[in-house]
């Protein structure tokens, strides 16, 4: 192929992976972590990197990185597919890897997209040879990596989260494709309205694949005026987007602004705004299994024994979605959200054990009482350990009444039932029990 192929080829492409950035430098927005004092930018400029993995919603910058990467290194550049790659894919990389190193001394990058959609046994495959130096992993995903990548992966790389850009990073890439002449639209006679290039930025909920798109398709789908001229109007860019997907908001906190309200919604038993920012998060493509996460946390913490039943239902809820996804999951989300909103709130087993922890985390000297200890070895009666542990199937009742806290927190109570729904029946179990055994 020779270069007036290469160009041709090139020109072929959809303008957001011609527009995609060949230098570190080139890279529009995510300062957080690519300023120029910030740890990423350095390791990458310094060919230093080790292993990483990006995570953040489509279009913000994850395989733009890894092609910078791709660009700057001396190492070996591999690239899998996790929705199409399997082990004997990575076997083959490893063992070309470990000739690399051997024979030249060459390090090898992997590059694994999507990489929350390899299962626990792939992942594992991977561990010893990212810790053992044969690979440097990069991993790019659009899910919660500390949800979907193994804890033992976890531990090997180091997380960096891109957001959404801001709507002035996308308005500069609205004018650096409209001026650049090799890659973008510098060639074309276009005119642009700000108030089109404001409208495709604010559209574009901080996706720059999405603005890149919309503002190719307002390109191709204008024709020239009689100066011959293509002018892009607000007219025509509202054409190009025929549906604004609805934003948490421009400054890219309403994510959590929305499942605040959310959650917020169902502890104070309100089930419209329960269902109204349910309905928001869904619309605007909130990750269900998130949404289905809080859920679950909220059964516990906010309702616990007053309806032990919530969070069984929102377990069911958390397992049903992930089985059937949108748009059914919808209705199984309202079903789980709405039963949380109206069960009886208590905090005592968000409190109980918030409480046991802080003692927990100052008491780890504390020995557990000798009766309570193990004894299932040989002679551990003669230690003391198990000596005195009662079977409490022969009282009355299957209840002894006796203590099993350390001598030193004696005093200390974490438990403390409210009069919510199932906690009160529990309280009378509870003072049923006691009472009985006084009169013994």
């Amino acid at each position: 192929m020779n270069l007036f192929d290469m160009n041709d080829d090139t020109n072929k492409l959809p303008l957001a992976s011609r527009m995609r950035p060949h230098d570190i430098d080139e890279i529009v927005g995510q300062q957080h972590i690519l300023g120029k004092n910030k740890l990423l930018y350095r390791a990458i400029k310094a060919d230093r990197l080790g292993s990483i993995i990006l995570y953040g919603p489509p279009g913000v910058g994850k395989t733009t990185i890894a092609r910078v990467i791709a660009n700057t290194t001396n190492s070996h550049f591999c690239k899998l597919n996790a929705t199409n790659a399997g082990i004997k894919d990575v076997e083959k990389i490893i063992e070309e890897a470990k000739f690399n190193q051997s024979a030249y001394h060459k390090g090898t990058i992997l590059f694994i997209d999507e990489i929350h959609r390899f299962n626990k046994t792939q992942q594992d495959y991977l561990l010893p040879f990212v810790e053992d130096g044969i690979v440097i992993l990069i991993g790019a995903t659009t899910e919660n990596p500390y949800f979907e990548v193994n804890n033992a992966l976890l531990s090997r790389c180091q997380i960096f989260e891109l957001k959404p850009l801001e709507k002035q990073d996308l308005i500069t890439l609205i004018e650096r494709v409209l001026s650049d002449q090799k890659r973008g639209l510098g060639n074309e006679s276009i005119m642009i309205d700000e108030e089109a290039k404001m409208f495709l930025a604010d559209m574009a909920s901080g996706d720059a694949r999405s603005v890149l798109n919309a503002l190719e398709i307002a390109y191709l789908t204008t024709d020239k005026n009689k100066a011959g001229n293509i002018h892009i109007t607000l007219a025509v860019a509202e054409e190009c987007i025929q549906k604004k997907a609805i934003k948490y908001d421009k400054d890219g906190d309403h994510h959590y602004d929305a499942i605040s309200a959310f959650i917020e919604s169902m502890k104070h038993t309100d089930p419209d705004a329960t269902l109204y920012y349910l309905a928001r998060m869904l619309i605007a493509g909130e990750d269900i299994k998130y949404i289905a996460r809080r859920i679950c946390v909220c059964a516990s913490e906010d309702i616990g024994l007053a309806n032990s039943q919530a969070l069984n239902v929102a377990t069911s809820a958390l397992l049903a979605i992930e089985r059937i996804g949108m748009p059914e999951s919808a209705k199984i989300l309202a079903h789980a959200a709405l039963y949380v909103c109206c069960s009886p709130k208590s905090d005592t087993v968000s409190k109980g054990i918030s409480m046991a922890m802080d003692d927990a985390q100052n008491s780890t000297d504390v020995p557990i009482p000798p009766f309570l200890q193990d004894a299932s070895y040989k002679n551990a009666h003669k230690l003391g350990r198990g000596v005195g542990m009662d079977n409490i199937h022969a009282f009355p009742y299957h209840y002894s009444g006796k203590k099993c806290m350390p001598e030193q927190l004696s005093q200390r109570h974490y438990f403390d039932l409210s009069q919510m729904g199932n906690e009160k029946i529990i309280q009378t179990f509870l003072d049923y029990l006691n009472n009985n055994l006084k009169t013994r």
